[in-house]
């Protein structure tokens, strides 16, 4: 059985949603049997980095917001990483922007380690303050989750993956996703946002009983939780 997931790297709820969906496939009795495809999803696509701003002063000139109440925002987000064992630093995330981590995970994908890429990407960005557009950055990361440096180097001088990257973003609009993280089980049963386990693992048991069962699709189970959308608040 397939699990699709949209995500973007800059996303906090991206990062926790994957916190909880490993902690529901952790007690899904056919998790041997799943394939996890990673998606791309940019939600700041005209993002231009820059290593001297802070992630703060960067979402307060984007939104309008005043310094301190950005800064509320964040360590909101940061209880909410540590509830599922995550550790966020905002005080030194970069802002960068994303498409060339993307691309790496598609590359990533190759080698059969996407997921194992998805972890080190958000590791760096929300808990070493990390520069995930800078290339040596993105070559030992990529070395960090098993892909070949001379892959990651050569992907890097060139456009390889750019298509792809940009195939996941069109399909997003072709299936509706407005948000991320954005979870599509076994074609058909939608799960949007960080959601609680539970509601990973009921939606993980219902298409896994329906493939048992040979029965025919039936309408979508969509779900929304907290998620982040190009214009709105995390």
């Amino acid at each position: 059985m397939k699990v699709d997931i949209w995500s973007d790297i800059m996303c906090p709820f991206c990062y926790i949603g994957k916190r909880k969906f490993e902690h529901a496939l952790e007690q899904f009795e056919h998790k041997n049997k799943i394939t996890i495809q990673w998606r791309s999803f940019q939600l700041a696509p005209e993002l231009e980095t820059d290593p001297s701003k802070t992630t703060y002063e960067y979402l307060a000139e984007k939104k309008g917001w005043t310094l301190d109440y950005t800064k509320q925002v964040h360590a909101q987000l940061t209880e909410s990483a540590r509830e599922v064992g995550l550790n966020y630093n905002f005080d030194d995330a970069i802002p960068a922007n994303s498409f060339n981590a993307h691309r790496l995970s598609h590359l990533a994908a190759k080698h059969h380690v996407q997921n194992e890429m998805e972890e080190r990407l958000f590791f760096a960005y929300f808990t070493e303050g990390k520069n995930v557009d800078d290339d040596d950055t993105l070559v030992k990361l990529g070395v960090d989750a098993g892909v070949p440096a001379e892959e990651v180097r050569e992907m890097l001088q060139n456009d390889l993956y750019t298509i792809q990257v940009h195939e996941d973003i069109n399909k997003a609009r072709q299936v509706g996703v407005q948000g991320v993280p954005f979870f599509v089980i076994n074609n058909k049963y939608a799960v949007s946002g960080a959601q609680p386990s539970d509601v990973f693992l009921d939606a993980l048991q219902k298409a896994w009983q329906e493939i048992e069962q040979e029965t025919a699709a039936g309408p979508a189970d969509n779900t929304k939780g907290a998620a982040c959308s190009p214009d709105g608040i995390c």
